[in-house]
């Protein structure tokens, strides 16, 4: 896609899943890719297969709920390979537990990584892009924040504010010529999901049911994202803002 060689992006939650698979998509864009992840050998695994097929990354150790780590890790990444130009806030976590039976450690728990990890992130790295009057950051948010999953409520409304910071930022930072989108996955085969709908006959019931959902007839996997993000990063969606999209084949639609 136009404009994306030689960029820099940093990438959360890039040591597995959709962050994984976006890290990869964007490496072979040409861009030199900041692989953040809590997990610093899973980092720096991702960052091996980039490398492994030509592109250049960098693996960061970063805990996303603590804006002071954040901060180093930007700088770190900076240091080694200049200043961000692309930014996807992919890490996210959560299990599934009905709202009534949760307490506040776990809410503490979903909230500092889903909502205050993009918090701290953005911050720490839109300040230069806006300085510099360029720059793209595209939010992993979750058709969970657009109409609710039952079993997922905090987590469901930590995308759904992560959906409305997208907006409100697009619009402070627009004259910044910082675009800000959102891009809402539906339920996908990752790991997460995994652990999600758990194993054995249960699980496989789950996944069925969630598949009869979807009417292209699947749920997705890690690569049906990447492509979309690698368009916002690029030159092609340089007048596109403060949109939000769902990839999820069709089980909801917006428009």
């Amino acid at each position: 896609m136009r404009g994306l060689k030689g960029k820099k992006a940093i990438v959360t939650g890039a040591g597995s899943g959709i962050g994984k698979a976006i890290a990869l998509r964007l490496g072979e864009e040409g861009l030199t890719v900041g692989v953040f992840d809590i997990n610093k050998d899973a980092a720096g695994e991702t960052a091996k297969a980039i490398e492994a097929a030509g592109g250049k990354a960098v693996a960061v150790a970063a805990d996303i709920t603590d804006y002071a780590a954040v901060v180093a890790a930007v700088k770190e990444f900076e240091g080694a390979a200049g200043p961000t130009d692309v930014l996807v806030n992919n890490a996210g976590w959560d299990t599934p537990i009905p709202f009534l039976k949760t307490d506040e450690a776990f809410w503490k728990k979903v909230v500092g990584i889903n909502w205050f990890g993009p918090l701290h992130v953005t911050h720490a790295v839109a300040q230069g892009l806006a300085e510099r009057k360029a720059g793209r950051i595209i939010n992993i948010a979750s058709d969970a924040g657009r109409v609710g999953s039952s079993g997922e409520v905090v987590y469901s409304g930590c995308k759904g504010a992560t959906i409305a910071f997208g907006k409100a930022l697009a619009r402070e930072l627009a004259r910044s010529n910082v675009t800000i989108n959102t891009i809402c996955p539906g339920p996908t085969d990752t790991p997460a999901m995994s652990a999600f709908v758990g194993t054995g006959e249960q699980g496989q019931k789950i996944r069925d049911a969630m598949v009869k959902g979807v009417p292209l007839g699947r749920i997705g996997v890690a690569e049906d994202y990447p492509g979309l993000v690698a368009f916002f990063a690029s030159d092609d969606a340089a007048f596109i803002t403060g949109q939000t999209i769902s990839v999820s084949g069709g089980l909801t639609m917006h428009g």
